[in-house]
């Protein structure tokens, strides 16, 4: 057995015989399932019912506000237009009501427009007071609509909804929102690649540091050349992770298997839909699956896949080899926090791109260029090949990206090979420099 097939044996022993790394990788699904399971306990609990009172001395807007109740549970209107003002400001302060909406008697509804006001003691949310206005702007409207003579009911009856069929040139239908799923998807692979690099990076970093702070890696290093040291800890922390992620994907399927047979939790479109929905719409419904359904199928999914794991490998590789230099070149993780930075902008900005840019233009300018260059392309890329990307450009994206990667690996050797034996000096990215020069 060959000396880098020897490390990675004990790297990947030492990683999955960790108490820690037992602990998370069987406590990990279960936490992510009590936390869904929580958010879900949340998003269901009925919000507490904010009563607003309303004084209108213009007799124009209360019933208006009114009629919201029926619809509206967040915010309960009342007509307190009898009341005096003073005494109704007095309530807010004591915190009888959320606020109090003061509506004046004008005559000319002109002045309507500026001269309503909302009390309150906190600020009130944004979408509440939209609300608000558009409830008065609607009645205001009809009121000018009258005052002109011009039918209201006719003018409701006028206007137009319109809904645009998507077609494509060879004549198919076209589905909407077609896109927020394609960029969902590769969006899902790329941020696996973005967790798996930062988690796993960080177990190599964390490797090195240990190992150079015991003093271990000069008994090490005795026999086996630094690069080789380095590359077998990267693959062997690699195997490790690759194991726990299948762990966690297996216990999940596991839960979500025993959630559907033992408390009824149903997986599928019916989950989500009431069951008079579909006998009323039941073929309407099969028809728009199937048409997306279909236009899933006609995804590059072999491309995907073979793409996921390409840059899955190049991706974390790359990066890792950053990580195995940072941890050589420091005696603890708190002096690696200068040189995690600009390791980590990189991921981030590949994220903000392929959301931001991908979504909407995935073979503009932007969005190729990034797709190219190494440090970002594991994540644009994956996001652009839902949308079809030419062999040729994935061909040149990976061939960049592993060419770095042996350029990288090359630079981190040389740094790893000097700052495995220095103890005691913080150093700076000049003193990096230096060692990248060292020839000996």
């Amino acid at each position: 057995m060959s000396i880098i097939a020897l490390i990675i044996k004990r790297e990947f022993i030492a990683k999955v015989r960790n108490k820690s790394f037992i602990v998370m990788t069987f406590l990990s699904p279960l936490l992510f399932v009590a936390i869904a399971a929580f958010i879900g306990y949340l998003s269901n609990m009925k919000a507490d019912t904010k009563r607003i009172a309303i004084h209108d001395e213009s007799g124009l807007f209360a019933k208006e506000f009114l009629n919201l109740n029926q619809t509206n549970t967040s915010y309960h209107y009342l007509d307190l237009s009898t009341i005096p003002t003073q005494g109704l400001k007095d309530s807010i302060t004591n915190q009888s009501y959320e606020g109090l909406l003061l509506i004046p008697k004008t005559t000319s509804t002109v002045d309507l427009e500026s001269k309503i006001e909302f009390v309150s003691n906190s600020s009130p949310s944004i979408v509440f007071i939209e609300n608000v206005q558009n409830v008065i702007a609607q009645k205001i409207t009809k009121i000018n609509l009258h005052k002109a003579n011009l039918d209201t009911l006719a003018i409701e009856k006028a206007q137009s909804k319109v809904n645009i069929n998507l077609t494509k040139a060879s004549g198919e239908q076209s589905l909407k929102g077609l896109n927020e799923i394609k960029i969902a998807i590769g969006g899902g692979f790329g941020y696996l690649i973005m967790m798996f690099i930062i988690i796993y990076g960080n177990m190599v970093m964390r490797s090195v540091i240990e190992e150079k702070t015991n003093r271990i890696v000069e008994i090490i290093i005795s026999s086996v050349k630094p690069f080789q040291l380095m590359i077998g800890k990267i693959i062997g922390t690699s195997l490790a992770g690759i194991l726990q992620f299948f762990i966690w994907a297996l216990i999940g399927l596991s839960l979500l298997f025993v959630a559907s047979l033992f408390f009824g939790v149903t997986v599928g479109p019916s989950a989500s839909v009431a069951p008079e929905l579909i006998q009323n719409t039941q073929e309407q419904f099969a028809n728009t699956a199937q048409m997306y359904i279909g236009e899933l199928w006609n995804l590059p999914i072999a491309s995907i896949l073979i793409s996921f794991v390409i840059y899955f490998i190049g991706g974390y590789f790359l990066y890792s080899s950053f990580y195995a230099a940072i941890g050589a070149a420091v005696d603890n993780q708190t002096d690696s926090q200068q040189f995690l930075l600009p390791i980590i902008m990189p991921l981030m900005l590949s994220v903000y791109v392929g959301f931001f840019s991908v979504i909407n233009d995935p073979h503009g300018t932007i969005a190729v260029v990034f797709s190219m260059i190494p440090l970002t392309s594991p994540i644009v890329m994956l996001m652009r090949i839902p949308f079809g990307v030419p062999l040729w450009q994935i061909a040149l994206s990976v061939t960049i990206l592993f060419a770095t990667f042996f350029g990288v690996v090359w630079f981190a050797a040389k740094i790893y090979r000097v700052g495995i034996l220095m103890y005691g000096k913080k150093p700076t990215w000049k003193e990096l420099y230096r060692w990248l020069k060292y020839t000996q």
